[in-house]
């Protein structure tokens, strides 16, 4: 049965036709776009596509914020038969974009205006675009530049001078193995490749989604994620087009810092019923509610903390287990609901029923926080090349620490050394489904290694419980491996170590087969600032440096022998000494990807001098000159 995107929407629109489907806001509140007005779009902009020139499998690229011309801009490119490529807001002209536009060979390429000047800027280099589409009036337009209102008005034409089935022609003969988006992905070890996904490939996922979460049409969402990413593709806007949903998206600021501060009120305006979310959004947002109470006072704060301590010990680690005794705490929880967390959740609209996390596995501590005011939020997990939903903890069923449940249909074996494992043993995650990428973009030979009778190779490490819940455990390549052979997953001690330490914003630990753990630590300056500011200290002084050296120190070594977190990790896999950065890891100089997962391998590329340098008996020393120098 013949299931593309184009049908997926067709079908929407048929049933839910006067259904809000986008909300976008560009002045003083959001506009509601209904689904049949969503269609008229999406034919006008398809149909002056197909006027400009566009072919049935020509690559297109779509970079843009988020907005319903970006939404509109995908369907329309279906439309004219045409494969998406979409990019980050993020990527730099000069090295990351001119790489995907000329290895995705992208003929057309729409843009909005933020983001004109960097196609602008290499734009000569770019021989193969005919095309650059622009959203946004941004003045006088340049070589081969078009407004997307006169590519609206070429439709308006088009459609005049041609019957409704000639346009619908090259939409209706996509079929389910046709290329929907080519999206590249800046891995967590490796260079980006074009992961090519088919509208079969998405349909399949929206399914599979379905069957962990329960949506209908009167939800809404307000999509905080970048679009060009599969998670905010499939969770974002496709599931909810498929139940006839809201989805909305953050209002677009003059600054990335503007739109980054539109979110907490976007939220109380659109009222969602759920978000998605990654592990460093879910630690702002936590830090924001824990700041709005302090400022009540220490009362005030006094309480809430004694109250998450009850709803967290009532809620435990699962709603699998029986509660048991945990039962009689219920009349307390219900009163801390109605008089703390319920006025937390005004603040996200009122109507939010939870979170789902993807990217970076989420703290359990984190989880637990969230679960006890009432907003759940579920680690999922999934990749890029299972477009990308595997599994998800859900309303009905949850255990911290798990990824959830499978998406179902799905097969999955955990591997090692080319066997099948048996329950509860770790192993490779191995999956098979319709949701299985097509290959990766003139990359064959990557492609065969990860895609191998029709199962997908994740490169995660993991194991499936008797409970039938899926754990990840991190990342084969990012492996700790001891001097002994022994080996570790480090992304938990991580999330761990930036979770409890006030002073330590990201670390990355390293230990290939060395006889102790290290770690590259960025650090918290300002509040690094507040620590030595007790004893009349500034960051000014060598003196400073080694009080906030030594303070960096303290708050690791919590997790060691004789610290109160002592037993959460074995000792040997954190780390005996440390390297301070001077620098964050981001997505611009290419260490952290779209979902906020750090690139191993570019870090420890990057870095390779100071990792070297701390396995010296200088180095080791953590007041050594490097790391007082890359605190002034």
């Amino acid at each position: 049965m013949k299931k593309t995107l184009v049908d997926l929407f067709e079908a929407s629109v048929k049933q839910y036709g006067q259904n809000t489907f986008l909300l976008e806001k560009t002045g003083k509140k959001f506009e509601p776009t209904t689904y049949a007005q969503v269609k008229e779009q999406v034919y006008r902009l398809g149909a002056g596509l197909q006027a400009l020139g566009v072919k049935k499998g020509a690559t297109m690229a779509l970079l843009s914020e988020g907005r319903n011309l970006w939404v509109i801009g995908e369907l329309a490119m279906f439309y004219a038969g045409a494969i998406n490529v979409p990019l980050s807001i993020k990527l730099e002209e000069s090295s990351d974009l001119l790489f995907r536009l000329k290895h995705g060979d992208v003929k057309f390429v729409m843009v909005s205006g933020t983001q004109l000047k960097k196609v602008r800027a290499i734009k000569d280099q770019l021989d193969a675009v005919e095309k650059i589409i622009v959203f946004d009036n941004c003045g006088e337009l340049q070589d081969k530049e078009i407004l997307v209102d006169d590519v609206f008005a070429m439709g308006e034409k088009f459609l005049t001078e041609h019957t409704m089935e000639e346009f619908l022609s090259v939409a209706n003969s996509l079929q389910n193995d046709d290329y929907a988006t080519i999206t590249y992905t800046s891995g967590t070890t490796a260079d980006p490749k074009g992961v090519v996904l088919t509208h079969r490939n998405y349909t399949a996922n929206v399914e599979q989604a379905l069957t962990l979460v329960h949506i209908d049409e009167t939800w809404r969402t307000l999509i905080i994620l970048p679009l060009d990413h599969c998670f905010a593709h499939v969770v974002g806007f496709y599931i909810m087009m498929s139940r006839g949903a809201t989805a909305a998206t953050v209002q677009v600021g003059r600054t990335p810092l503007e739109t980054l501060k539109n979110i907490p009120l976007n939220i109380k305006e659109v009222k969602p019923h759920f978000i998605l979310s990654v592990p460093a959004l879910a630690k702002t947002f936590k830090k924001n509610i824990e700041n709005g109470i302090r400022a009540k006072g220490k009362t005030t704060m006094s309480l809430f903390k004694f109250a998450l301590k009850v709803a967290q010990i009532y809620n435990g680690d699962s709603n699998i287990d029986f509660k048991g005794w945990r039962l009689i705490l219920a009349p307390m929880v219900k009163l801390f609901d109605k008089i703390l967390f319920s006025k937390v959740r005004e603040n996200f609209g009122g109507e939010m029923r939870f979170f789902i996390g993807g990217g970076a596995l989420l703290d359990k501590d984190l989880q637990k926080f969230y679960m006890a005011i009432g907003m759940p939020m579920f680690q999922g997990y999934g990749l890029s090349e299972a477009t990308p939903v595997i599994s998800s903890n859900g309303p009905d069923r949850y255990r911290f620490g798990s990824s959830g449940k499978l998406v179902q249909p799905i097969e999955i074996k955990i591997m090692a050394d080319g066997k099948e494992l048996p329950v509860g043993e770790m192993g490779e995650i191995v999956v098979k489904g319709e949701n299985v990428m097509a290959g990766y973009w003139k990359n064959p030979t990557s492609t065969a290694e990860t895609v191998k009778d029709g199962y997908l190779y994740t490169g995660d490490l993991g194991y499936m419980s008797k409970e039938n819940l899926l754990y990840v455990k991190g990342r084969f390549k990012s492996l700790l491996i001891g001097s002994d052979g022994e080996k570790y997953s480090p992304e938990g001690i991580e999330e761990a170590l930036v979770e409890h330490s006030s002073c330590i914003d990201q670390i990355m630990l390293y230990n290939n087969q060395s006889a102790y753990t290290t770690a590259l630590v960025v650090p918290n300056k300002e509040r690094l600032l507040r620590h030595i500011a007790h004893q009349g200290l500034t960051l000014e002084t060598e003196e400073g440096r080694k009080a906030a050296i030594g303070e960096i120190e303290k708050q690791i070594n919590v997790f060691k022998k004789g610290g109160e977190l002592e037993t959460m990790f074995p000792e040997r896999w954190l780390p005996a000494t440390f390297a301070v950065l001077s620098e964050p890891f981001t997505e611009q100089n290419q260490m952290i990807n779209s979902t906020m997962k750090m690139v191993r391998g570019k870090i420890e590329k990057a870095y390779a001098a100071r990792l070297e340098y701390i396995y010296t008996s200088e180095g080791k020393q953590i007041y050594n000159q490097q790391n007082l120098d890359a605190l002034k």
